[in-house]
């Protein structure tokens, strides 16, 4: 039987990357998956390329950052499908810069979107997990929670915020069988590394930085991270919460 058979999850920033790797791989797995993003012809397409291969989906153009928009689609879920058993809370935001260098307005924009839209998310989904006797909630934080990032001060402070209300949202609910892991990736070959490239003068350094740098000397691809979405979302971690799981191919080290 498939890992996440009839199990409904519930992705925000879905549309790319990460978060569409998740998406396809929850499927694959038996999910319903519901795939939100930003832009909804992204969302739409990663739901109908799920569909195509005769999974099971449904899309919504969703802002993170709209509190009213986003409860609605998760209680709409819940009304629709009868239960949410995993949220993938994965919208974020990467601006570069030194503490000169970041606007007010990019520091308060990382922090929407990479702290507070989680936690408006997770606030809206536990109610409906306590009900239905537990569930599991991944919050895409970063490597970068984890180690500190040079010049990136907006994206490592914000990444930190995440883990520890990631950790202790798992104190608060371990005993309502309600698991909350954060996802802590490095260097994953997305268009989200933007900021990152821009930082460190254009691609040719960056790829110079990964094959120098990180141990085992690549990318890691989305298809990887989406797997270890599948194993946070399903019980094969099923004693495991509050953890920062760290996919950076020894980068932290």
């Amino acid at each position: 039987m498939p890992l996440l058979a009839n199990k409904i999850a519930f992705v925000t920033g879905g549309g790319s990357g990460i978060g569409r790797a998740g998406a396809i791989a929850m499927a694959q797995q038996g999910a319903r998956v519901i795939v939100t993003d930003l832009d909804a012809k992204k969302s739409t397409h990663v739901a109908d390329e799920i569909i195509s291969k005769g999974h099971n989906a449904t899309s919504y153009g969703l802002d993170v950052l709209d509190d009213i928009a986003l409860k609605a689609i998760i209680d709409e879920t819940v009304k629709t499908f009868g239960n949410i058993d995993i949220l993938h809370s994965h919208a974020g935001y990467q601006t570069e810069g030194n503490l000169e260098e970041v606007s007010i307005e990019g520091m308060d924009l990382s922090w929407k979107l990479n702290v507070r839209s989680h936690f408006i998310a997770s606030r809206a989904v536990v109610h409906h997990m306590r009900k239905q006797g537990g569930g599991s909630i991944i919050i895409t934080a970063s490597n970068s929670g984890i180690q500190y990032d040079r010049e990136m001060i907006a994206y490592a402070t914000t990444k930190h915020a995440v883990v520890a209300m990631t950790r202790q949202m798992a104190a608060d609910y371990a005993k309502e069988n309600i698991r909350f892991n954060a996802l802590c990736p490095g260097f994953i070959d997305t268009p989200f590394n933007a900021g990152f490239e821009k930082q460190m003068g254009g691609r040719d350094q960056l790829e110079k930085y990964v094959s120098d740098t990180i141990p085992m000397g690549r990318w890691g691809s989305t298809e990887e991270v989406g797997q270890s979405i599948v194993f946070l979302a399903s019980d094969m971690s099923s004693f495991m919460t509050g953890h920062a799981l760290i996919i950076d191919g020894g980068e932290c080290i």
